[in-house]
């Protein structure tokens, strides 16, 4: 693939860590706007080449840090704009509550062994009580006097671990116009007790929310799975796709009378995944729930199935440990074979993927992938009609750290193509320089990169926010 060269052109410096990038028109104004969300709970937005204040909820998020020393994966996650939004004020936030920090539902570290069935099949047991946090789904809405308020809560999802909460979690779709939540696996790794395969878990899922059906319940119950919701909300409930691990998002590209869905599957420990789809046959949740109840399998043709927790990408999922007889080589076991086998004529082969550790000279070594976003502008001829992507760090990098911006094409024959590094010319310094977030304006014309000086979210207003120019 083409070798390709940009530049960075800092727009905002010394905000917190940036996790949703994205433009919208607010009611009354002329001209599109860049807005940032911060994960510590703070929404800007640029005019006039001035940053404003949105909103600030950064009382309303969990003690981001406290628990971790400093990394975390909680705190406000989606941001999402109704395609009406300059006519009726309405947008959308997902955030984990202050307040619903839990013991989590392990009490020591997980890993699989194929040699005891006992960890292969763990079980999410008194779920009221050892969980980590509580995230929550809003609607929100934009005032005439330019004081958003809280109009009414979608969904109270309580979650297993600290991580893979998805992140950029709410996107609306072009096609539908519906809100779509991508969460992750619930986290901890290798997905413990298999959330993302079992369609009633909501963990695991890309979900279509009909936010123009009112279910008249301000306050729904904080539930775990499908058929613990009250009826009117699994009404306004689809599920497009499972088999999720963690998700940056999901990016819609026009192609003709048709829409490209691109979505990234963050790895566990060899290769980070970017699946592509155009035709998917969402199941409504009523109907997931009626199967469960009369123990039938609801009939799957058409939905979308990423292939975790038995698939990374395009591999059976593997337990790497270092060889004792050599530590310049690794073992890798199948850490779940049946799965493996279940799921493999079911799942979704990934359009790209790049690993952990790659000794090609021209590729890197992943670390997480942190975004993905279709670009259709032309400023960059050489990226017109591609995919892009970032990864938090090259693993081949010592320090300080550097992410990478990478892209890839779709190709015509369907099969896993190859992507290309893209070379950027910004001088970091002796800072660190984590790609934490890409964004894009609402033609998919401008791309916008999230940069982060720190692993850590309580080390304050270290992001800067790029344009990414030719």
């Amino acid at each position: 693939m083409k070798k390709v060269k940009i530049r960075l052109q800092p727009i905002v410096s010394k905000i917190n860590l940036p996790t949703v990038l994205k433009t919208a028109l607010l009611p009354g104004d002329s001209i599109e706007r860049l807005f940032i969300a911060t994960q510590a709970g703070e929404i800007f937005y640029i005019g006039n080449g001035v940053i404003k204040t949105f909103l600030d909820i950064r009382p309303r998020i969990i003690k981001l840090g406290a628990s971790s020393g400093g990394y975390d994966e909680r705190g406000l996650l989606g941001l999402a704009f109704h395609p009406e939004f300059y006519y009726n004020g309405l947008f959308y936030l997902h955030y984990s509550v202050a307040g619903s920090q839990g013991q989590g539902a392990l009490t020591e570290h997980f890993k699989p062994n194929p040699c005891e069935q006992g960890t292969l099949n763990q079980k999410w047991i008194s779920r009221e009580t050892f969980y980590d946090h509580i995230d929550t789904v809003e609607e929100w809405f934009f005032q005439s006097n330019r004081q958003p308020q809280k109009r009414r809560t979608l969904l109270n999802l309580r979650r297993p671990f600290l991580n893979h909460n998805g992140v950029n979690s709410l996107n609306f779709s072009p096609e539908t116009g519906k809100l779509v939540l991508t969460t992750g696996d619930g986290g901890s790794g290798y997905d413990p007790f298999n959330l993302s395969q079992d369609s009633m878990e909501i963990a695991g899922k890309i979900i279509e929310i009909d936010v123009g059906k009112n279910t008249m319940i301000d306050y729904p119950p904080v539930v775990t799975r499908f058929n613990e919701l009250p009826v009117p909300i699994q009404e306004t409930l689809t599920v497009m796709a499972k088999g999720v691990r963690n998700i940056p998002g999901i990016s819609f590209q026009r192609f003709y009378n048709q829409y490209i869905k691109y979505v990234g599957n963050v790895g566990q420990d060899l290769v980070e995944s970017i699946f592509s789809f155009v035709h998917y046959q969402p199941i409504p949740v009523t109907k997931l729930v009626q199967a469960f109840f009369m123990k039938s399998e609801q009939d799957q043709e058409g939905f979308i199935n990423f292939g975790w927790r038995g698939w990374e990408g395009a591999f059976p999922t593997s337990i790497i440990r270092g060889c004792a007889e050599n530590s310049a080589l690794n073992e890798k076991t199948l850490a779940y074979y049946n799965e493996a086998v279940t799921t493999s004529a079911r799942r979704l082969p990934p359009l790209t993927s790049y690993y952990h550790h790659d000794p090609r000279p021209d590729k890197f070594g992943g670390t997480a992938l942190t975004g993905v976003q279709a670009y259709m502008g032309n400023g960059i001829p050489d990226l017109t009609g591609s995919i892009l992507f970032t990864d938090l760090a090259r693993k081949d990098t010592q320090s300080p750290a550097r992410g990478v911006l990478a892209y890839t094409r779709v190709r015509t024959d369907g099969k896993l193509n190859d992507f290309s590094v893209i070379e950027t010319d910004y001088n970091f310094g002796s800072q660190s320089a984590y790609y934490v977030s890409l964004g894009t304006n609402l033609d998919q014309t401008r791309l916008y990169l999230g940069v982060y000086g720190s692993m850590k979210v309580t080390d304050l207003n270290q992001g800067t926010v790029f344009e990414i120019v030719l």
